[in-house]
């Protein structure tokens, strides 16, 4: 029998590239975040494109996010084998071909038509697991076919106020084959956004996002007529279940009794609430201030990353979302201590511009840039990646 070859490098991307040059063959997007974000500024409607990019406030807490990164420099070392790389780790038993995730980010359907359905299916193909919003502008049955046997997706639960809603939700989910629940602690309530203000625009209001309560036997059975018949009563139903100002810590092992898949916590950004989390059963944490979406001027989930790891990490994965655009940024959270990280808007401006396949470029160039850099830094596992990579910028 002869032995399974390893598949290629990530880092192999660049030489795809390169060889299509040949052919006088560019890449499909740009490469580079911000020229990404520019033009998807250039392609999506305004209101679309301020609801993505946008955040609470002054936005400060996005600022905030790409800072924490900027306060670390990483340190190479030089020489060593670096011929195979592996980017490998398990999180809550999803194996993980590198430590990236796609985060839940809701309503695509404002940014492509094909919305989630392309993300899934870009997902599957380049091999990282997908985090599907609680706030889809698709059922999540619809897209875990789309994920297939061969994808990975987690659910991402808003816990509304209707108990036996979220009961349903979570059942579903499991149902459909998704491998963890991850439950948004920070928005329990939608935060104030000047760009959607000034605009007037919320996407819910207008039907988009709202699939996952649509496609829910509870949340019909509280309609008057269905959806299909009568959207506007569907939308007044989700704005009277969304709000969940009163869900507390002790609630939280009430999902656990109606779901037997791992339970993650999203939007943690004091140890003190990792510490909550761990205790009551759940089994993981993701630091994050929802990309600076909800707490104008709250502190760098980057920044609080070591002190949740150092609270709770020898006992549940830790991972991390909120500001990561590249390679080094993927390997600087690593060494802070996550086990992962979840990537957002930089594939929602590869989607806005080019579908599945825009989607699938952005992934591929993050790994192929995560793989390098860790070749770069005479690394051959993420498992080598610890503190003494970095340095305090000076």
């Amino acid at each position: 029998m002869s032995r399974e070859e390893p598949p290629p490098p990530f880092g192999n991307f660049q030489y795809e590239i390169y060889l299509r040059g040949l052919a006088d063959e560019r890449p499909l997007l740009p490469l580079r975040c911000d020229e990404l974000e520019a033009a998807a500024r250039e392609r999506l409607a305004p209101e679309s494109f301020e609801y993505v990019a946008g955040g609470a406030g002054e936005g400060r807490s996005m600022d905030a996010n790409r800072e924490a990164f900027a306060r670390w420099q990483i340190l190479p070392r030089m020489l060593g084998d670096v011929s195979q790389r592996d980017l490998s780790t398990e999180v809550c038993a999803t194996e993980l071909r590198a430590p990236v995730m796609l985060g839940p980010v809701g309503v695509l359907s404002i940014v492509h038509p094909d919305c989630e359905r392309a993300v899934a299916r870009a997902a599957t193909e380049v091999g990282v697991p997908m985090c599907l919003s609680g706030a889809a502008s698709t059922s999540m049955e619809d897209v875990a076919a789309e994920l297939g046997d061969t994808g990975t997706g987690w659910y991402q639960l808003y816990w509304p106020n209707d108990p036996e809603l979220a009961a349903s939700m979570v059942s579903r989910a499991e149902a459909a084959g998704y491998e963890a629940i991850v439950v948004t602690l920070d928005t329990r309530m939608l935060a104030w956004r000047p760009r959607d203000l000034a605009g007037a625009y919320l996407p819910f209001l207008r039907g988009e996002g709202i699939a996952n309560y649509t496609s829910d036997p509870v949340f019909r059975s509280r309609l008057d007529k269905p959806p299909e018949e009568d959207m506007q009563g569907a939308i007044q139903q989700w704005i009277s279940v969304f709000p969940n100002p009163t869900l507390d810590w002790d609630d939280l092992p009430w999902l656990r009794e109606h779901t037997s898949l791992p339970i993650l916590v999203k939007g943690v950004l004091h140890p003190d609430d990792a510490r909550k989390a761990v205790d009551l059963g759940l089994d993981g944490v993701v630091v994050s201030n929802h990309g600076g979406r909800q707490v104008d001027g709250s502190v760098a989930s980057l920044g609080q990353l070591p002190l949740v790891v150092e609270e709770v990490g020898d006992e549940v994965p830790v991972l991390v979302d909120s500001g990561v655009r590249t390679g080094s940024d993927v390997l600087k959270a690593l060494a802070l201590g996550a086990r992962a990280v979840l990537v957002a808007r930089p594939w929602v401006w590869g989607l806005a511009l080019g579908g599945r396949q825009g989607v699938e470029q952005v992934i591929k160039g993050l790994l192929a840039d995560t793989d390098l850099t860790l070749a770069m830094c005479g690394l051959s596992s993420v498992a080598d990646v610890g503190r003494e990579l970095l340095v305090p910028a000076p």
